[in-house]
């Protein structure tokens, strides 16, 4: 998967790293719990519920990061862009952008 020209950081998400962090280690807990529960021959529907709560909070991350990416980065190329002249810095972060949030909604 070919991915955009990396930044240097710091990334916009450096203020929530920690939280971020946080909450993919929860999910990622959560995931070996369903694992453990289809292994125990669980009832579906309580499997289902875990899986919409790991999906909530992959989402919810997904969501802040994607906020993080926005109020940072194609803000700093928007500043970049109007002090350079160069409408193309701002233009390629909000396709970045665009990209992500078509991802995201199809997932």
């Amino acid at each position: 998967m070919e991915t955009a020209k990396e930044p240097a950081g710091p990334y916009g998400y450096a203020e929530q790293k920690q939280a971020y962090l946080r909450r993919l280690k929860r999910a990622e807990g959560q995931v070996r719990g369903i694992a453990r529960m289809v292994e125990e021959d669980k009832y579906c529907i309580d499997i289902l519920t875990q899986m919409a709560a790991v999906n909530k909070a992959l989402h919810a991350v997904s969501i802040g990061l994607l906020e993080d990416h926005i109020a940072h980065c194609v803000v700093n190329a928007a500043n970049e862009s109007q002090a350079s002249g160069n409408p193309g810095t701002v233009s390629e972060k909000v396709s970045e952008a665009t990209a992500a949030i078509s991802r995201l909604l199809r997932s």
